[in-house]
């Protein structure tokens, strides 16, 4: 280590008398702006201590003297949102669901709404994307078991379906084989009917298809209709298109016709708003299969 500092001849500045391996350190200030700015942090720093909360303390931390918190804060602004949304949901609560649907403003404004209520209440059956399971409805498609009109969709959300309460949705397809109805081999035969419903006229009308055909007319099409067309009166699906509630498969349309499997959906009006379900219902109405 030097004892003497030397002026440097390359950069002319002064070192510090220091040296390590024959590297010598020069004597250069810091530049003022980063002096300027060093200070200003220093001051910003004591006046945050000074309004806001900081070092730990007992009981806590030093509070500040405008007492701000994450909570107050969150409170505020939560309190803005409310007042934000009061208008719309005033007018969701007076409006119809044809009124909703043709003021653009209020019918996005339902439709977050909805979006949000469908991923708290119905997810757990219908899936994230409303894309069902089985024996649950897919409710993005064109099929309907009790309607897709808004109206359609607003009555079976609020009452349900086979809940037990008296104003729910109630349909209940016989249990062919279970209660003896048919026979083993008559659900076979039937069973090969319906799953080549959907192919209409292209089928090939085999003796077996026959007897189904026959046995469908007499037991079958007073819900699904003389083609399969189903009926939305009574719940009733379509069973001449390539859509499946349980799974369309032999050995699936044969358990669904011998057990007649049944789902139930809650009777959301006991449980939740109206405007909720009037939200909810031009939600699903828009996921794309809405009549």
């Amino acid at each position: 280590m030097a004892k003497n500092p030397e002026k440097d001849e390359i950069s002319g500045a002064h070192t510090t008398g220091h040296e390590w391996d024959g590297i010598k350190e020069l004597n250069k200030p810091s530049p003022r702006w980063w002096l300027v700015v060093f200070v200003c942090a220093i001051i910003y720093a004591f006046g945050y201590w000074f309004f806001f909360p900081s070092w730990p303390a007992p009981g806590g931390n030093l509070r500040g003297s405008l007492g701000w918190t994450e909570h107050r804060e969150l409170a505020k602004e939560q309190k803005e949102i409310d007042a934000l949304q009061a208008k719309y949901r005033d007018k969701i609560h007076k409006l119809t669901l044809k009124q909703i649907k043709n003021d653009r403003d209020m019918y996005e404004f339902a439709k977050d709404g909805g979006a949000a209520a469908f991923r708290q209440n119905c997810t757990v059956c219908h899936g994230s994307g409303a894309q069902g399971g089985k024996g649950f409805p897919n409710l993005n498609d064109d099929d309907w078991l009790w309607g897709g009109k808004l109206e359609d969709i607003y009555t079976t959300i609020k009452n349900g379906v086979r809940t037990g309460f008296p104003e729910a949705r109630t349909s209940q397809m016989p249990a062919f084989g279970k209660d003896g109805i048919l026979t083993n081999d008559q659900i076979e035969d039937v069973a090969e009917y319906v799953q080549k419903l959907h192919e209409g006229n292209k089928t090939e009308k085999t003796p077996v298809y026959e007897r189904g055909k026959t046995i469908f007319a007499t037991n079958c099409s007073v819900c699904h209709g003389a083609n399969g067309e189903g009926s939305q009166k009574v719940g009733a699906p379509r069973l001449n298109d390539d859509i499946w509630l349980y799974g369309g498969d032999k050995a699936t349309i044969i358990n669904t016709i011998t057990y007649a499997p049944s789902g139930v959906m809650p009777t959301w009006g006991r449980r939740i708003s109206d405007d909720t379900i009037k939200e909810l219902t031009i939600y699903v109405h828009s996921l794309g299969g809405g009549e």
